[in-house]
């Protein structure tokens, strides 16, 4: 089947909010819901083509828009190719040239229907904080982790991974189940590193596999959320064939986990996020990766600059607790 290579916009207001279009009478999967954007014509990339049809669609001038999320899928007219990109910058008003209707919605609250079908994996991407915070309990001492935990819960931190490896297994178990109940008790989401009992006994909403973990498995663990730490696209492209919600990739920068080791800085990690690594091919898809944060000597004030090179957001240890 011939594949047709689609740009996508998710168009976010200040307040997260994001726009979606209901198709017109007379078009394939009339009356669905959809991301606006259109077929990338011959000589155009997709982020061209993405300027021109929000221009035709909704009569907008787009001042950002930054790569994110790219999804292959197969409908009964078309194998489609989706460049999806955060739109955060646009002069203009907004107005439907194509659509039957359009519609604000909020992340985890969608309350329109239907949507089209590959658009479930990127209504679920846009849920997830642009932040994760990991623990280090074992090097700042379990009650000055707690502590720092509640605070960050306060400010609004909404993801966090329990990576304990170092403490003994009592004092994690023990951990473990203190750190989950408070999460869950300030509505945030808690995974809890390569221990899939544990996560399962304390009531965690996931678990984050290590790199060989990852690559030693070939099913998705049974969890609502499942992430994973990569380290080379081979193993980002593993995760995203066996379903995970997101992975963390890096180092970005040197570490004070790794003294010495080099980091990649931004330009190659967006040359890796984007594909660019394994393939230069403009005509061929990136492939199909799951929402990535950047990892490795990062902090909350890098986070636009990670969306720039295609991240979901920044992943941090020590920066998340200052």
């Amino acid at each position: 089947m011939k594949i047709t290579r689609v740009a996508a916009a998710v168009i976010e207001r200040p307040d997260g909010q994001f726009l979606l279009g209901q198709r017109a009478v007379g078009t394939f999967y009339a009356g669905y819901w959809e991301f606006p954007g259109g077929k990338v014509e011959p000589g155009e990339t997709p982020y061209q083509a993405l300027l021109r049809e929000l221009h035709e669609e909704l009569g907008i001038t787009v001042t950002r828009a930054d790569p994110w999320l790219r999804r292959a899928h197969v409908y009964e007219h078309a194998h489609v190719h989706l460049y999806f990109f955060r739109v955060r910058g646009w002069q203009g008003e907004i107005t439907p040239r194509v659509h039957s209707a359009l519609s604000w919605q909020m992340p985890g609250a969608t309350n329109v229907q239907p949507m089209l079908p590959a658009n479930a994996p990127i209504l679920a991407a846009l849920d997830l904080p642009a932040f994760y915070a990991i623990t280090h309990a074992a090097t700042i001492g379990v009650d000055a982790q707690l502590a720092a935990l509640d605070r960050a819960l306060q400010r609004g931190v909404q993801l966090v991974q329990l990576r304990e490896p170092a403490l003994d297994a009592n004092v994690r178990q023990d951990f473990v189940h203190a750190a989950t109940k408070r999460c869950h008790a300030a509505g945030a989401r808690v995974l809890v590193h390569s221990d899939a009992r544990l996560a399962q006994a304390a009531g965690a909403d996931g678990i984050h596999l290590a790199a060989r973990q990852l690559m030693a498995i070939t099913t998705r663990p049974a969890f609502p959320l499942v992430a994973a730490s990569c380290h080379s696209t081979a193993e980002m492209r593993h995760a995203a064939q066996l379903g995970c919600d997101f992975v963390v990739y890096g180092p970005v920068r040197e570490t004070a986990t790794h003294p010495g080791r080099q980091g990649l800085g931004w330009e190659r990690f967006a040359a890796a996020v984007s594909g660019q690594v394994e393939d230069n091919d403009a005509v061929l898809p990136a492939p199909t990766f799951p929402p990535i944060y950047a990892l490795g000597g990062l902090s909350p004030e890098d986070i636009d600059t990670a969306r720039i090179c295609g991240a979901q957001g920044v992943a941090a240890i020590r920066s998340a607790w200052q």
